[in-house]
């Protein structure tokens, strides 16, 4: 790669794009959303470094983007290990001196009640989808606030604002996923960072494969289909993007029309 001084990365000009020059962080890359995720903000010029705890999925995720011209490169990490948190943003400070996205959007799904949850399964979903997110913050916000700027797009869902039978433990952390996003974004703003957030509604990912809700919830959804990850990653796009330069503090609601309904 081709030394850009304090910004680090690619020369912007070698690859031109909506975010081109800018280092990004996408979590749970390794398949589903976040892969196409990692995809299209590469296409648009990001230098974009993939986490997740699939080693071997992950790296062919990255090798597939420099096969196709972009930049990206993966790192294994437990989402829910601050620890682990602190040691990947570290390294990537050091190789490329900023940290202009970060992509929370890696996440687990269970589809139980309160009575039928268990301890551990109600623990799991919260260290993944809440905490994990809060520690993607806390990893990233330092730098991102010597630097007066960033863009931090958390991966919520249409379940974190309307709820349905069961999945009480991942309503209960997608819809603290946004409030968490606001307060971020009202304490950091000052700063130039932008906090937002993504719902999105029936995907076809490999978390979602399998649950009897999904037919009715498609029955539910005026577009009457569920979505393909690509057609979620528009939206980070833009969050990404110095186009969204004013938006911070709110959600971007990618679910069919089902929330209107």
């Amino acid at each position: 790669m081709q030394d850009r001084g304090r910004r680090g990365g690619v020369a912007k000009d070698q690859r031109p794009g909506r975010v081109a020059g800018k280092v990004a962080i996408v979590t749970g890359a390794a398949s589903g959303q976040g892969a196409a995720h990692a995809r299209l903000l590469a296409k648009e010029g990001a230098t974009v470094v993939c986490l997740d705890i699939a080693e071997d999925a992950g790296e062919r995720i990255a090798a597939d983007i420099r096969r196709d011209g972009g930049a990206a490169e993966f790192r294994q990490l437990d989402v829910g290990s601050l620890v682990g948190w602190r040691q990947v943003v570290a390294d990537i400070v050091a190789r490329w001196h900023r940290i202009d996205v970060l992509v929370n959007n890696a996440g687990v799904i269970r589809t139980e009640g309160f009575v039928d949850e268990t301890e551990a399964g109600w623990a799991e979903v919260i260290r993944v989808n809440q905490f994990g997110i809060f520690c993607g913050m806390k990893a990233v916000l330092p730098m991102m606030m010597s630097q007066h700027a960033g863009s931090i797009i958390n991966i919520s869902s249409n379940m974190g604002i309307a709820a349905i039978p069961d999945y009480a433990a991942y309503h209960a952390a997608k819809g603290a996923v946004i409030m968490m996003s606001k307060s971020a974004a009202v304490t950091y703003g000052p700063l130039g960072i932008r906090v937002n957030t993504i719902c999105p509604g029936m995907v076809f990912t490999p978390m979602s494969e399998g649950h009897e809700s999904n037919e009715p919830i498609i029955e539910l959804t005026p577009l009457r289909r569920g979505a393909m990850p690509e057609e979620i990653s528009p939206g980070v796009l833009f969050l990404a993007s110095d186009e969204s330069r004013f938006v911070t503090g709110t959600e971007l609601i990618m679910d069919g029309g089902y929330l209107a309904m």
